[in-house]
């Protein structure tokens, strides 16, 4: 590869804005949107996390039936530290169950005269670093023995993820087994509730245009745009870029302008290398662990893409000397 060659390469970056434990906003600049979408899809997709996946069915006399149960319990988010220290179970040759499986149980009987919910904090995590997000077990699910009214008292305010109803002696015994996985195979598996990316907005005032308009047209151009992307300065009795971050490409601002008989009083293109980015997690994982693994995993992709790229070109330049 020649000097010229690696000049031209790009060094892609990411620029966090606002990290919380369920939401992450970044910007990710010097690149193209193929890239930005490859990420997005990895990030939705192929980034690993541990579910419910088997269940089996010892006693069930609630009013549903042992398949919709077993999806149910299949959707709640688990902590999924541990993913990455498992095996998929379809990739495990060894005996090892430990590998891939994680039991869960689910036992609980009504007892009551009051309808008793039975939520994800009934569950019985034999590892306690796979276990629902915002854990708070009662202590049915601690193996203490209580009534209902009990168990009540002891949620607190989280009451965890709503899985069935039982009424008096109604009973559920569920024996389950959380495995690795990937929303590719099933969306029980996704890390994320939302993953987009929108591109960074160029914004460029007209000020010669912008200059012939009065002081009411020009409050009235700032406030046709939904979000507060221009603001008017009372003191320079100026029309202002305010967040240009906050554009949605509604257009609004631009179909104003035409109406006031201005059009290109402003220009608003989309950079086609930097991109806004918002993933918000299930729980399962940090927001920040979610879009390191998708870049370790976007760049394992790229490295096997390469290697079979290296091979073919090695065997085209064998078959041409021969």
């Amino acid at each position: 590869m020649s000097s010229a060659e690696i000049g031209k390469q790009r060094m892609p970056r990411i620029v966090v804005q606002e990290l919380t434990d369920e939401l992450i906003r970044f910007m990710l600049l010097g690149t193209d949107v193929s890239i930005a979408n490859a990420l997005r899809r990895v990030i939705m997709s192929e980034v690993p996390t541990i579910a419910i996946d088997l269940v089996e069915v010892i006693e069930n006399s609630s009013c549903l039936c042992d398949e919709f149960i077993a999806h149910r319990l299949g959707l709640i988010p688990l902590l999924s530290v541990k993913a990455a220290e498992m095996e998929f179970p379809y990739d495990y040759v060894g005996d090892d169950e430990g590998k891939t499986d994680i039991s869960i149980d689910l036992r609980v009987k009504c007892t009551s005269d009051q309808t008793e919910d039975v939520t994800s904090n009934d569950l019985i995590c034999n590892d306690p670093r796979v276990q629902p997000i915002n854990y708070a077990p009662t202590r049915r699910a601690a193996g203490e023995n209580n009534t209902s009214d009990d168990m009540d008292e002891d949620r607190g305010e989280d009451n965890g993820i709503l899985i069935v109803k039982l009424r008096k002696n109604q009973e559920i015994n569920f024996r389950c087994v959380a495995r690795k996985g990937i929303a590719r195979d099933h969306a029980k598996w996704s890390p994320v509730a939302t993953a987009v990316y929108r591109f960074e907005p160029e914004i460029t005032i007209n000020e010669e245009m912008m200059n012939t308009l009065t002081e009411e047209e020009k409050i009235a151009f700032v406030d046709s745009c939904p979000v507060p992307v221009f603001r008017y300065n009372d003191q320079t009795r100026r029309v202002e870029i305010d967040t240009p971050e906050s554009y949605t490409y509604d257009g609004e601002c631009l179909k104003k302008a035409e109406d006031m008989g201005k059009p290109g009083l402003v220009d608003i293109r989309a950079k086609q290398d930097s991109f806004w980015f918002t993933v918000e997690s299930t729980g399962a994982l940090k927001p920040e662990e979610i879009v390191i693994n998708a870049l370790k995993v976007l760049q394992r992709k790229l490295d096997i893409t390469k290697d079979e790229l290296d091979n073919v070109a090695k065997e085209q330049a064998e078959n041409f000397v021969v």
